[in-house]
């Protein structure tokens, strides 16, 4: 069943589920997140997604419980999207990719053609997981992603951390 949940909802019913992180861009970049969720949607995956409509940019606990929120969503999805939109370098991304690039969980690596560090990207992401096919589009994208999902049954999953 597909679904998505957004920060800072939780997921607790999907424990069950295939679930893929959206990381990526959000701070003055597009809205490349609803176009990803639109282009799964014929999936039966879950996806968890950090951007919200509603930041309470004027809450000073809104960033604590937003990082800490990602920080457990990315744990406990089995499978990580990136996206790297070409209005920003994405500081945390990057460091979010380097972090899960270290691990064995499927990762998913997308950027804008006109992306300022895509070859930093792809020559780090390429020496700690060669098996990582890079696309330039949202599209090609969520087709890696739909190819994973209909094969996932032959990798080993990581367990979610608790």
């Amino acid at each position: 069943m597909f679904h998505v949940v957004t920060a800072p909802e939780g997921w607790q019913a999907f424990d069950k589920d295939t679930v893929v992180f959206l990381a990526g861009g959000i701070t003055k970049c597009p809205k490349w997140q609803s176009q990803m969720v639109a282009m799964l949607s014929d999936t039966d995956l879950v996806l968890l997604n950090p951007r919200r409509e509603d930041f309470p940019m004027g809450d000073p606990n809104a960033a604590d419980a937003q990082i800490r929120w990602e920080h457990a969503a990315l744990r406990r999805a089995n499978a990580i999207l990136f996206w790297f939109p070409y209005e920003s370098l994405c500081p945390i991304v990057l460091y979010e990719l380097g972090a899960w690039s270290m691990t064995n969980k499927p990762i998913f690596v997308g950027m804008d053609a006109r992306y300022e560090r895509s070859q930093d990207v792809i020559i780090q992401t390429g020496l700690a997981r060669p098996e990582v096919k890079f696309t330039f589009s949202l599209d090609s994208l969520a087709d890696q992603v739909k190819r994973w999902r209909t094969t996932e049954k032959v990798y080993q999953l990581p367990l979610p951390l608790s």
